[in-house]
């Protein structure tokens, strides 16, 4: 039994997969390129949905000029956190956390910390809430196409882009596979195109491979 997974796997996240007896292959579906820019001024607040986003902001930004941070998932928030940070509020997903300012924090801006091909639900939303939302372009998305001449029990995604970079490559791959998704907004992208779609218990690469092994257990009982 062999998974696919579109991230190149780090040495205890491999561990899990073989302690579980299952082969996998990993790459990088995606690549980040950092965008240049600069911000001076005092934030009081702003959010962050991704990793990438995060890691822009502390590479580039005085962290001192930030009051409150709105974010999601809990690996972007340890990550800030470790920085000295201050998160006000971690949600699943952008479409939580949109909703949640616009009950919480109706009267106040933000600015965005965002890559170039990001989601439009959490800027529609604030914007039909009438709250002011400054996006700031911070990074970059390419796809890294590769065509496999396989098959694989599962395949693991981490983000919509990576979806779309091994569905563009591997067009006839995805009928008799399962799509296990890190959370909700990849496994919409991935619906468009796998029949089978499965979802982690926690919004971190650990639980999508956890997902990946116990679901995998009870259907082929290897």
């Amino acid at each position: 039994m062999t998974i696919l997974s579109t991230k190149k796997l780090q040495l205890n996240q491999r561990e899990l997969l073989l302690n579980a007896g299952i082969s996998f292959v990993d790459y990088d579906a995606i690549e980040i390129q950092p965008v240049t820019f600069t911000l001076s001024r005092k934030l009081k607040n702003i959010i962050i949905t991704s990793q990438n986003g995060a890691k822009a902001i502390i590479k580039s930004v005085d962290l001192q000029l930030i009051e409150n941070c709105f974010v999601v998932g809990e690996k972007t928030t340890t990550l800030l956190a470790k920085n000295d940070v201050k998160v006000t509020k971690t949600a699943q997903n952008a479409e939580e956390l949109a909703h949640f300012i616009a009950k919480e924090h109706k009267n106040e801006s933000f600015t965005y910390f965002c890559g170039k091909q990001r989601r439009d639900e959490l800027p529609d939303i604030l914007k039909e809430e009438g709250i002011v939302c400054e996006e700031v372009l911070v990074y970059e998305t390419h796809l890294s196409k590769h065509r496999f001449d396989r098959t694989f029990e599962g395949i693991l995604f981490f983000s919509p882009s990576g979806v779309v970079s091994f569905t563009d490559a591997n067009p006839d791959s995805t009928g008799g596979t399962t799509a296990f998704c890190i959370g909700e907004t990849t496994a919409t992208s991935a619906r468009k195109y796998f029949k089978n779609v499965v979802i982690s218990n926690a919004t971190s690469i650990e639980s999508t491979i956890a997902k990946t092994v116990t679901t995998l257990k009870k259907h082929n009982r290897y």
